[in-house]
């Protein structure tokens, strides 16, 4: 039986890539840790590309203890703690946890930095305008059906 998804109308040709992008984010989906807010920053140049930031709430981990990386347009930040065995705990309320968000971004989108700091992991995003293009198709004549 073939799958048929949403992305699947006759017009709608060469969007497998952002059906499976979209079944990715699904998947994704990590739960509420860490928390995030995701924002748009105003341009500094009046008609400037398009900014944006992710902002992680990754209170506890060292810059060593974070990884972001850039996978098939899917920016992954992964935090790892080690339990401290040195440390006694009367009370444990702040878990070392690890955890692996996931975001998926649109062509066009590049990561611009991050940084850390109060606990605040920062990634500044820009959305570059793609090129308008048009290009004129020549109709060729193919007379007798002779391919040559």
């Amino acid at each position: 039986m073939t799958r048929m998804g949403t992305l699947s109308h006759p017009l709608l040709l060469g969007f497998e890539e952002i059906e499976r992008l979209i079944d990715r984010a699904g998947k994704g989906a990590d739960g509420g840790y860490p928390p995030y807010n995701i924002e748009r920053i105003a341009a500094s140049v009046e008609n400037g590309p398009e900014l944006l930031r992710i902002t992680l709430a990754v209170a506890g981990f060292t810059q060593a203890q974070l990884d972001i990386t850039l996978e098939d347009n899917q920016l992954v930040i992964r935090g790892r703690q080690d339990d401290d065995k040195e440390r006694e705990f009367l009370h444990r309320g702040i878990a070392a946890r690890q955890f692996q968000r996931t975001f998926v971004l649109a062509d066009g989108i590049e990561v611009r930095k991050a940084d850390l700091t109060n606990g605040l992991l920062e990634i500044d995003l820009v959305k570059l305008e793609p090129e308008r293009m048009v290009r004129r198709i020549e109709i060729g004549n193919a007379k007798g059906g002779s391919v040559r």
